[in-house]
């Protein structure tokens, strides 16, 4: 079975394989090699300097390193401006009603861009605002939002940015250099690792005036302590070989450079072939991350039936969310996917849609 849904993605052998890695103590030697290394390497997926970021990782899904950064780094007295163009946007501004950080929201339709003159305006006009929260790759809808010009405004205004990166990280480009304080991302997306390991690469000025609104995800107690070779609490020591062993092949392999083009060619290819069968993409390419896309569902064909009948071949593809569902369906091209699966995959579709 290949999965086509944003995460869990279909893994290598080779990163399989290492889930069969010896059990291992994670108050042992050993284990701390193993985290450091997994620290140091999702730092140079974009080249940073450890001395100016720290990889802190956490057990969770990417909720839970999405959450950690929004508690710890929005700090007391401070207050956070949310762009909101889909579900992870909402889920941010949930977490922050859920701790009681003061925000804001810029609110947008699920299928529209960032208004960066609102987003501009907002922060004008409320300088008590010291933090932006931002979604790169809004996968509601496949829109891959404009980083940069939000960064822009940022540095502008004078506020820092946190941004949940996480089903755009190691494939789509980050600039580090700007107002960003923190990014959020996870193991099981665009790193081709297996679910329970997430992360948030945070600045070192950051997390030393981190808060503590939470016990379990507090970002400035796991930063310190990994530092020191040590960890608050049980890891998920196996996702952590796992995430070793796929860091290590996305650097054998090129980087996030070469991810992002073998994923924008397994993209293209299933909209070329989609397209030649009238099934329409939701955005343009340019508009899209290479991660994800959202095409309109066929018309007198309903998604259950489509998933079961692609299922049935041999493919996971995902439902749209919200009031989307009745509408659209989603294909990510993460994980160990190839151009003979695409091909399959469009073969599976003309087969259904020429009964």
């Amino acid at each position: 079975m290949l999965l086509l849904n944003p995460g869990p993605v279909t893994l290598s052998q080779r990163v399989r394989r290492s889930l069969l890695q010896p059990d291992l103590c994670h108050r042992e030697s050993e284990f701390f090699d193993l985290q450091d290394e997994a620290r140091r390497r999702i730092g140079g997926v974009y080249g940073l300097d450890s001395n100016e970021w720290a990889s802190v990782l956490l057990t969770g899904s990417g909720t839970a390193a999405v959450e950690s950064m929004i508690a710890g780094l929005v700090p007391a007295g401070g207050k956070l401006l949310i762009v909101q163009n889909g579900v992870y946007g909402e889920r941010i501004a949930q977490i922050s009603a859920q701790y009681q950080i003061p925000h804001t929201l810029v609110k947008h339709d699920w299928m529209d861009a960032p208004d960066i003159a609102r987003i501009g305006a907002a922060l004008h006009s409320d300088k008590g605002i010291t933090h932006v929260a931002v979604i790169h790759h809004e996968t509601t809808t496949g829109r891959l939002n404009d980083l940069a010009a939000i960064d822009k405004l940022c540095q502008a205004q004078g506020v820092r940015l946190l941004v949940d990166a996480v089903s755009s990280f190691g494939a789509e480009a980050i600039d580090f250099n700007g107002s960003i304080d923190a990014v959020a991302a996870t193991a099981n997306k665009c790193l081709h690792g297996v679910p329970g390991i997430a992360f948030v690469i945070a600045r070192r000025s950051a997390l030393a005036s981190a808060t503590s609104r939470t016990y379990y995800l507090d970002i400035a107690r796991h930063a310190k302590l990994q530092d020191q070779r040590n960890t608050p609490f049980t890891p998920a020591v196996h996702a952590l070989y796992a995430l070793v062993e796929a860091l290590r092949e996305h650097d054998e392999e090129g980087g996030w450079k070469a991810r992002h083009r073998r994923y924008a060619s397994l993209a293209g290819r299933v909209r070329e072939g989609l397209a030649a069968l009238g099934i329409k993409e939701l955005l343009p390419a340019f508009m899209s991350s290479v991660v994800l896309r959202a095409y309109a569902l066929p018309s007198g064909l309903d998604y259950p039936h489509l998933h079961d009948a692609l299922k049935a071949h041999g493919f996971v593809i995902y439902a749209g969310q919200g009031d989307l569902s009745r509408t659209l369906f989603r294909v990510s091209t993460m994980g160990a996917l190839d151009t003979d699966d695409v091909d399959r995959l469009i073969r599976a579709f003309e087969s259904l849609l020429h009964k």
